[in-house]
């Protein structure tokens, strides 16, 4: 559990069935073999054993598989989690392959400690990530199409913004972006402290004139009263403001600005934690680094949602990342509307997660191993066929897993489409 300010005291507390509210804020819920904070793994008397990371590292070829060793070396390439924002979580982005790999050799070379405060790579990979709404869910990601920030500007009518919008009509595009937001962000406080309060007011106003970008100027506020004079609330101006409903998903690749908002979802990502911010946030910014690193090329929200396949129960986010594949299930104790069980017999490790009612997890020559409601269960590459059944009037899981044989998600289908597994 990572208890950031930003955390949720419900979200999580709710979905583990714990009391609410719980004595701190509840962030992450982290699912995986990261070495930062690895899965606690209990025993079938619900004693501690040790944790995932350990379990990997004693029999990596039984935990990850030959084709997932070949692939990306004796270590879990995914981690999940879910996260519970109540509050904005940083502007940032993350390195490609290549710039994490020279990004880390880099900071290593010069003696960086990997703990420093002021240390950017902590690892050497990328970081692709893909969250899926369970709850109604609010996030800015990529940079809008500058005509329509340009409306957005104007219709400010902001005095103390009008070198700015002058520089972005000037030069509506991917570079016209990067000299307005790197402006922004190397503005010295006294403009900050003249620039931020300016757009506020203008907001205000605009907002109370009926604006047609009112989720927009509704963030730039609130993220100003969180954080005052934040280059962050004039950087939030220029990003794309996304809504989630339920069991929809967002897939961020290398170079995208970002920032999560408020709301629940289960989140997949590279089992890295290389990040870059930008602003809303108290941590270390770097901004040369995060300069280097970002797409300014105008993105399409559309661009950012995963392909779906859906098969029986089994709702399939594709992405391109190759370190991981997510997928969402749903499954009715009585079978009449939804499936009852599914049968899983795919190569590769896998987590499953419950995010709603129990599942009864079954094995050959196993107990059944019953999940509850916030809770997860390893299926390593070495153990047979699983089926998985509802033992509740519903239940929901999330099954991550590395797509060693399946890379564009068609034979992930074909193997779902077991529903009814033999009477066990």
């Amino acid at each position: 559990m990572r208890p950031y300010a930003w955390g949720s005291r419900t979200a999580i507390a709710s979905l583990r069935q714990k009391p609410v509210p719980s004595p701190h804020p509840e962030a992450e819920l982290w699912f995986g073999a990261h070495a930062e904070g690895p899965a606690t793994v209990l025993g079938p008397d619900g004693g501690v054993q040790g944790d995932l990371l350990e379990l990997i590292d004693d029999d990596p070829q039984r935990a990850l598989g030959a084709a997932s060793i070949d692939q990306f070396g004796a270590r879990l390439p995914l981690l999940l989690k879910v996260l519970a924002a109540d509050e904005p979580l940083s502007l940032q982005a993350h390195p490609s392959a290549e710039q994490a790999r020279e990004g880390f050799a880099r900071e290593e070379a010069a003696g960086v400690p990997i703990d420093a405060p002021t240390r950017n790579y902590k690892d050497a990979s990328h970081k692709p990530e893909l969250i899926v709404a369970i709850s109604e869910f609010d996030a800015l990601a990529g940079f809008r199409d500058p005509a329509r920030t340009i409306d957005l500007l104007r219709e400010l009518q902001v005095r103390e913004l009008d070198p700015y919008l002058g520089m972005l009509v000037g030069q509506p595009d991917a570079e016209g972006l990067r000299a307005v937001f790197t402006t922004w962000l190397t503005l010295p406080e006294s403009s900050l402290r003249t620039v931020v309060p300016a757009v506020l007011s203008g907001a205000v106003d605009a907002l109370n004139a009926g604006s047609q970008f009112a989720p927009e100027l509704r963030t730039a506020l609130e993220l100003g009263e969180i954080y005052p004079n934040d280059p962050g609330v004039l950087a939030s101006l220029l990003l794309n403001r996304i809504h989630l409903s339920p069991n929809e998903g967002l897939y961020l690749p290398a170079g995208v600005l970002h920032a999560y908002l408020s709301g629940t979802g289960v989140e997949i990502m590279a089992n890295s934690d290389n990040v870059l911010r930008g602003g809303l946030t108290p941590k270390h910014i770097d901004v040369p680094e995060l300069l280097r690193v970002l797409d300014f090329a105008p993105v399409d929200v559309g661009d950012l949602t995963p392909r779906m396949r859906t098969v029986g129960a089994e709702r399939i986010y594709v992405t391109p990342a190759p370190e991981f594949r997510l997928s969402r299930v749903e499954l009715e104790g009585t079978g009449l509307h939804q499936p009852s069980s599914i049968c899983f017999d795919m190569p590769g490790p896998q987590i499953l997660a419950t995010m709603g009612g129990t599942i009864e997890v079954r094995l050959p020559g196993d107990p059944p191993l019953a999940v509850s409601s916030g809770y997860a269960v390893w299926i390593p590459d070495g153990d047979p066929d699983v089926v998985v059944r509802a033992s509740s009037s519903r239940a929901l899981f999330f099954r991550a897993r590395v797509p060693v044989s399946d890379p564009d998600g068609s034979v992930q289908a074909r193997a779902s489409a077991v529903q009814t597994p033999p009477t066990l």
